[in-house]
């Protein structure tokens, strides 16, 4: 009996040490309205492929430094932690994506604690209404929203030490971000409010020839994107951006792109509308980021969309990128 016991002690050392080696995560899952056919993996100096196949299954192995990365199904996207010696199996549902993403296997606390943060996160970025509280109820709001972060991450179970570090640091940067955001949400909510007269752009270069302004547009819907040909977020809505702008073509609505950039960039930004064939009205700031137009919406980060109604009124002083499906929902909404 003493051997039968030892033998079994061996081999589940064994097993565990071949465990502990493991020097690679084994990823698979199954996306239900899946957006491409591939998954890709993202990080900093890291990138991986992963093929989805019809039914909307994967597996594969991925060979990591442990840390945080990015899974991108071709539209939408969702952190994730990984670890050499994970064993993670996914499901999600593209239409309901944050809502629906679950993980099991080893590594799975870690990653379903991130996707409830996630959500967290989004229904903060939802409460206008919180914006709208003066500044000391406003940060007892944010204390309250801290607290909820905090408990989030002590109630999960089996979490390293270095990932706990790491979330305690992303919530304090979050919290901050949201509260240095209060000045500029409450001048969103209430200069740049839904019905209000919109800013204007005067006479600015238009890359077919002449100069165009907002009021020369009026009678019909504007979205505008407001971009600079050095940034890396502007450029990957561009091809959405076309996607948007053929599907509505036919409708009362034109599509106006206005660059930042500096005047020394303008032969740059000539020469990307003609290589990238961009459409609708391209157009050239008259100063870059000190542009009226540009500090009357506050951008101080791009890109940033703006959607103005046919009698120059705001519809959405941040309406949605083209990337998203909500978009569309909103301008199915409006033509």
């Amino acid at each position: 009996m003493n051997k039968v016991i030892y033998v079994l002690a061996i081999a589940i050392a064994l097993v565990s040490c071949k465990e502990e080696s493991k020097d690679h995560v084994t990823f698979s899952g199954i996306i239900l309205n899946q957006n491409s056919d591939s998954l890709m993996v993202l990080a900093r100096g890291f990138k991986k492929r992963i093929e989805v196949k019809e039914n909307g299954t994967f597996s594969d192995t991925l060979k990591i430094v442990d840390g945080n990365f990015v899974i991108y199904d071709g539209s939408k996207s969702a952190s994730v932690y990984l670890k050499n010696g994970f064993d993670l199996n996914v499901s999600l549902d593209t239409e309901n994506f944050n809502e629906t993403i679950k993980y099991e296997g080893f590594g799975a606390e870690a990653n379903n604690y991130l996707a409830a943060r996630s959500l967290l996160m989004e229904n903060v970025f939802k409460n206008d209404e919180m914006y709208q509280l003066e500044k000391p109820k406003f940060d007892d709001k944010l204390v309250e929203i801290s607290s909820k972060f905090h408990n989030l991450l002590s109630e999960t179970k089996n979490l390293d030490t270095v990932f706990i570090a790491s979330e305690k640091s992303q919530i304090k940067r979050f919290t901050d971000y949201v509260s240095g955001s209060y000045t500029q949400k409450q001048y969103m909510l209430t200069v740049l409010s839904k019905g209000g007269k919109s800013p204007k752009f005067v006479d600015y270069e238009n890359y077919k020839g002449g100069t165009t302004s907002l009021d020369d547009l009026k009678g019909k819907y504007v979205y505008v994107d407001v971009w600079a040909t050095w940034c890396g977020p502007c450029k990957r809505e561009i091809p959405f951006l076309k996607e948007v702008e053929k599907a509505y073509h036919d409708k009362n609505i034109e599509f106006v792109s206005i660059s930042i950039d500096k005047e020394n960039a303008h032969d740059a930004w000539r020469k990307m509308v003609a290589d990238k064939e961009l459409g609708g009205v391209q157009l050239f700031a008259d100063n870059d980021w000190s542009s009226k137009f540009v500090t009357d919406y506050k951008i101080n980060g791009i890109p940033r969309f703006i959607l103005i109604d046919p009698s120059g009124n705001i519809v959405s002083a941040d309406a949605p990128r083209p990337s998203t499906e909500d978009l569309k929902v909103l301008l199915n909404e409006l033509l």
